[in-house]
């Protein structure tokens, strides 16, 4: 198996929310984001955030696993695809995630699967959700 080095760096977001307006999220690296909530509107609601994260991980994961595979001299692009359904009872969830990966360049069914299972492995996302860990919620008085 090829070997996997673990990067670390500042993570976290915060989000803010008024009487009015839409919530606004900030990530400690500097992002910046306002957030739907209504199902018609255009922009990224928690769900696509969710969904996003993953292709986003997904794509970056597949880049890392072709270099770590010595397989970049082939590589021309990825994209990601993420679904996912919603429970139909309590709590409110997502019940299912669908990922897809098209990879694009000289490789053969089964080297594509290769790259696919080595960026599964390497997508902190993707392996956080398959862990579920547990979410520890603090409650404070705001200022």
């Amino acid at each position: 198996m090829v070997d996997i080095r673990v990067k670390t760096r500042e993570t976290g977001a915060t989000s803010v929310l008024g009487v009015r307006g839409r919530a606004s999220l900030r990530t400690v690296t500097g992002g910046e984001l306002e957030v739907v909530a209504g199902v018609s509107e255009a922009g990224f609601n928690p769900l696509d955030l969710l969904y996003s994260s993953l292709a986003a991980c997904l794509v970056l994961s597949v880049k890392g696993a072709v270099i770590k595979l010595q397989m970049l001299d082939r590589f021309v692009s990825v994209e990601a695809i993420v679904t996912g359904e919603k429970a139909h009872d309590e709590p409110s969830r997502v019940e299912s995630i669908t990922a897809t990966l098209n990879i694009s360049g000289d490789y053969d069914e089964s080297q594509r699967h290769e790259i696919a299972t080595l960026a599964k492995h390497l997508c902190t996302i993707s392996n956080t959700l398959a862990a579920a860990p547990p979410i520890q919620l603090q409650v404070n008085s705001a200022a």
